[in-house]
Parts: C-alpha cells; sequence; structure tokens
C-alpha cells in the first residue's frame, strides 16, 4: 500500500473536526440550553409614499469604515420608541427600478426584555487586518451529496457577488451592502439573481433529463407566465455559460476543463423586489449604519429547498462553546460552498464581534446556531444573524478591524418577519 495523500489526510482531518465539534455541542448542550420563547413588538407600515427610479450608480463594498465599535456602542442612550420607528422604516426597490419608502409604527417596544449584550470590560488589542490567518480552518463543501441538503442547501449565492441563506420558500435574507452602499442600489441591482445550489442532471437526446419534463410540458401548478419567465432565466443562464465557453476556449487545459465542468451549477431566481431598513442610510443612523447591514430579497419564484428560520438569543458566548455557523460562497473558491465555525470573541446588543476565517463573497450568509427545541431532545438550527464581513470599527478612538455579524434582535426579528408575512400578527412571538 502506497503512502496515503496528504490531501486526502487533510480532508479526513477537518471532517473528524466537524464531526467533533458537533458531537460536543450535543454532548454540553443541557435543558437549559433550548431555543427562548416569548413575545416581540410589532411593527406596522404606516405611511408608504412612491419615490422616484435610482441610478444604480453604486460600486459593491468590500469593507466598511467608521462602524461605532463595542466601547461606542456600550455608551449609546437608549433608543427611544421614535427614534426605532425612523430606524426601521424601510426601503422598497421593485424589479422595474421603481422605489417606495415606508414609515413604521412600533407597539410593544417597551413591553419586551431587554435583550442584554455582553457586559466585558476587556480591553481590545489592535490587530492587523484579518480575513484569513493562521490556519485556514474553512471547509469546503464540494461534494453535492451534502451541499444540495440541510442546512447547507439554505445558503444562496447573489449576483452581485455576495451570499444569502433562505429564510422562506420566497425570501433571502443577505447583508444590506451587497445591494446598497448607503446612498444608492450597487449596479447590478436592477437585474438582480440569486442562485440555489442544484445537483445537475443528465441531459438526454430532445434535452429531456433524468426526472426532468420534455418540450411542452408544464409543471404542475405552474402558470403560463412563470412557465416563460423559468425558460427566459434559463435561456440567459445557457447564454452566460456559452459566452464563458467561448471566451476560454483553447486556453484550458483538458483537466482543468473537466475538473470545473464537476463544480456546482445554480439555478437562478429573479428577484422580486428588496427591502433595506433605513438604519442603513448614510445621514439617518450615523456610525450604527453596520447595525442595520440586513435585507431582505423577495423571489419571483418560490424554491422547494428547505429553508431555515430566524431566532433570538440573548447572548451567544453564555451558550456552550459561543460557536456561531455559517456557509457562503467565498471568492477564493469559486463556485463551491464553504463553511465555517467560530467562537464569538465579543458582542454588544446588535453585533457579533468574531474571526471566523472568510473571504469576500461570504457577506451576507446566514449566521447560525443549534440549540434544543423547548420540550423536547430535538435541535434545531436558527439563523441568529448576518455575516456583515471585514470591518473597520472605532475602539478608544483608533480603527480597529473585526469580522462582524449583525444580530437578530426582537425588533429586527419583527422587521424582517412582516416583511416575510406581510401580516404583523404572524411575527407576535418568536
Amino acid at each position: 500500500m502506497g503512502p496515503v495523500p496528504l490531501s486526502l489526510l487533510l480532508s479526513v482531518t477537518l471532517l473528524v473536526a466537524v464531526l467533533l465539534t458537533v458531537a460536543a455541542d450535543e454532548a454540553t448542550g443541557k435543558d437549559d440550553y433550548t431555543w427562548p420563547q416569548g413575545k416581540v413588538p410589532l411593527v406596522w407600515d404606516k405611511r408608504t409614499v412612491h419615490l422616484g427610479i435610482s441610478s444604480f450608480t453604486a460600486e459593491p463594498q468590500r469593507e466598511l469604515h467608521g462602524t461605532c465599535g463595542i466601547e461606542c456602542q456600550r455608551d449609546l442612550p437608549k433608543p427611544s420608541v421614535h427614534d426605532m420607528e425612523k430606524l426601521l422604516s424601510y426601503e422598497t426597490m421593485y424589479e422595474n427600478g421603481t422605489r417606495t419608502l415606508t414609515t413604521v409604527s412600533v407597539m410593544g417596544m417597551n413591553e419586551v426584555t431587554d435583550w442584554p449584550g455582553n457586559s466585558s470590560s476587556s480591553t481590545l488589542r489592535s490587530r492587523r487586518k484579518r480575513e484569513v490567518y493562521g490556519i485556514d480552518t474553512r471547509f469546503t463543501i464540494a461534494d453535492k451529496q451534502f451541499s444540495t441538503k440541510y442546512p447547507f442547501s439554505t445558503s444562496v449565492k447573489i449576483s452581485t457577488g455576495c451570499s444569502g441563506v433562505l429564510v422562506s420558500p420566497k425570501h433571502v435574507l443577505t447583508a444590506a451592502h451587497c445591494i446598497h452602499d448607503g446612498k444608492d442600489y450597487v449596479n447590478g441591482v436592477q437585474k438582480l439573481r440569486v442562485g440555489v445550489l442544484k445537483e445537475k442532471s443528465r441531459r438526454r437526446k430532445g434535452g429531456k433529463g433524468r426526472g426532468g419534463r420534455g418540450k411542452g410540458r408544464r409543471k404542475k401548478g405552474q402558470s403560463e407566465k412563470d412557465e416563460k419567465e423559468e425558460a427566459e432565466e434559463e435561456k440567459e443562464e445557457t447564454g452566460e455559460k456559452q459566452e464563458r465557453q467561448r471566451k476560454g476556449k483553447g486556453r484550458r487545459s483538458r483537466s482543468r476543463r473537466s475538473a470545473e465542468s464537476e463544480k456546482p451549477s445554480f439555478r437562478w431566481t429573479r428577484v422580486k423586489q428588496t427591502q433595506v431598513p433605513k438604519g442603513w442610510f448614510k445621514g439617518v443612523s450615523e456610525g450604527m449604519a453596520a447595525d442595520y447591514d440586513y435585507a431582505i430579497l423577495e423571489l419571483k419564484r418560490a424554491q422547494k429547498t428547505k429553508y431555515m428560520d430566524l431566532g433570538i438569543i440573548p447572548s451567544v458566548k453564555k451558550l456552550p462553546a459561543g460557536r456561531i455557523h455559517f456557509s457562503g460562497f467565498d471568492d477564493d473558491r469559486p463556485g463551491h460552498l464553504v463553511y465555517r465555525f467560530c467562537s464569538v470573541s465579543e458582542e454588544s446588543n446588535d453585533l457579533l464581534y468574531q474571526y471566523c476565517d472568510a473571504k469576500p463573497g461570504s457577506s451576507g450568509s446566514g449566521v447560525y446556531i443549534r440549540l434544543k427545541e423547548p420540550g423536547k431532545k430535538k435541535w434545531k438550527r436558527k439563523i441568529i444573524g448576518v455575516f456583515s464581513g471585514h470591518q473597520w470599527v472605532d475602539v478608544s478612538g483608533a480603527q480597529q478591524d473585526y469580522n462582524v455579524a449583525v444580530r437578530i434582535t426582537p425588533l429586527k426579528y419583527a422587521q424582517i418577519c412582516h416583511w416575510i408575512h406581510g401580516d404583523s400578527s404572524e411575527c407576535q412571538n418568536t
């Protein structure tokens, strides 16, 4: 028997590490570590006005500057109901480029118990810029047997170069900076699409795939309009693929073409509308903009892929190991889903500060944890935040860098739930 390839040894080692992590979480998870239940405030639409069409002149942001850091956030006064109504008002951008601004009213804000952040007064150490350093702890989920199964299947790719997570059959949660820079929408959002990983099917003669349908046959429950839109999207996707192949023809070796053909493919769906909180807009929240770096994308077609529910947790650091998990499409591993987990180093009421290894492209990923369902032994994953990415934050008058995630607070939960369901009465409890 010859020597075992180093790549195989590394793959086995990483897999064992993941399994041990999951086992450790389950072993330390007592009945006390269950998803908290309780009432959340209600967010109601108050007034909607029409705005002009966006110019789509913004460029995608790789990192955010001037964020109010942990010490800064500890000194912020508790926002009033009026302040929160201003920050949670939102802008909706439709597929034709038109926009509306909706002001909201918040009910029950003072009736909900505060969700305390970390009260640690430890000194934050200065660090050099970090995305990945030391040993890269990310795991490439290259095997479609895993990447297309829950929970990895909830991760999606945004056409502007970010990631997102399915939170309903037709809604994707992502980072606001992936579609808006605080002043204008990013160039490309006017044709925004979301890609869901799919398993490639073998094509038979006549264009019919295994388990697929032949030409002229419509899916059950599919309207003629939906069928036409799906055909247009498939045509567009095929055209883009053929263009890439044409440009690269003659320049790639056979082995490289073979390797690329094995990459996971995406099923692309156009976005019907996007919703961004006014708290993200410059001139509204000032240094707190990162607290509202989240957005919801409503898809034109519902996905059959299982989605992940939203959750609220008072403190991640007080949980076993204080770990968070998320998967995204990092730029340095094109076409592949990348999973990672790490412990939260610091937390405030609105942000999670951590050193999860990440690269551009993973922004917008859904950050989740695993806890037991109340009264049950079953574990359930829920989204508790959105990975914002590498950010420069103000600490003691100096800028330091961290990898930051926006946490789902009771008010943000109420707002996002309202965007998804359109009825706040369905969002009273977690």
